[in-house]
């Protein structure tokens, strides 16, 4: 099986380790990853500010990289979310307003094939089991867009689960939205730098080692508030996680 690689701009730009343990991950598996060069943002920025239609080009440049992949595998639910929650509706819009059905089209192709890392491992390649090896405390944050868009429910605790040496701990008020919210905590930054502490409270109460979750958009949240706090509590990416073995930890 081949796969093409959504890396995301936040892992592209920030997180490129992400990347790097998706690949490690999958070719472990046996899947073999590319990497699409001429891949951008989703587009997702925009769209979630008002500007849909500057969205739309990326929604094109988006047909275009991924068109021959019956798979596109992202470690993002946020990216994930767009291209499938969004992409339609974008479609959708200008269809309606008489400018054909190019993005419509775009839109229906992207949808079936693109999914979270998660739901791949555990929907497409029927895994749960990846052979990782992580011997720390870990407690999981389930992010908004993973959680109410693309319905994750419990695939990342059902790999966590079978992951060696790790102890899961259940964090108090999970599915309370850390704060982040994309361009709402550059719109609304005191809203969510409170959202922020009141989830790293939860966070440090576990006496985890480690957060993770499916979005290192979030973790760039939560892990700026742990660490402005002096907090030992790293944040990490449940790929790097489920990419880890006892011969390489990430």
């Amino acid at each position: 099986m081949r796969v093409a690689l959504f890396v995301t701009c936040i892992n592209d730009l920030l997180h490129p380790r992400t990347g790097r343990a998706v690949v490690t991950l999958l070719e472990r598996l046996g899947v073999a990853v590319d990497f699409p060069a001429a891949q951008s943002c989703c587009g997702q920025p925009q769209f979630n500010t008002g500007y849909r239609h500057a969205a739309e080009p990326l929604v094109r440049r988006f047909d275009r990289a991924f068109r021959d992949y019956a798979y596109v595998v992202t470690p993002s639910g946020s990216c994930a979310a767009m291209v499938r929650d969004n992409y339609p509706r974008i479609g959708a819009k200008a269809a309606a307003e008489g400018r054909g059905r190019e993005l419509a089209d775009a839109a229906a192709l992207a949808v079936p094939k693109t999914y979270e890392l998660t739901e791949f491992l555990v929907d497409v390649l029927e895994v749960t089991d990846v052979g990782a090896y992580y011997p720390h405390t870990v407690t999981y944050h389930p992010t908004c867009h993973g959680l109410r868009m693309l319905g994750l429910g419990d695939r990342p605790r059902r790999l966590l689960s079978h992951v060696r040496g790790l102890e899961l701990r259940e964090l108090p008020g999970a599915e309370e939205c850390c704060g982040f919210g994309g361009t709402f905590a550059v719109k609304n930054p005191a809203v969510s730098a409170a959202m922020g502490a009141d989830k790293v409270r939860q966070v440090i109460g576990t006496g985890a080692e480690a957060v993770c979750t499916v979005d290192n958009s979030c973790l760039l949240h939560i892990g700026g508030t742990l660490t402005r706090q002096g907090s030992t509590v790293r944040p990490v990416h449940i790929a790097e996680i489920l990419a880890s073995t006892e011969g390489s930890v990430w």
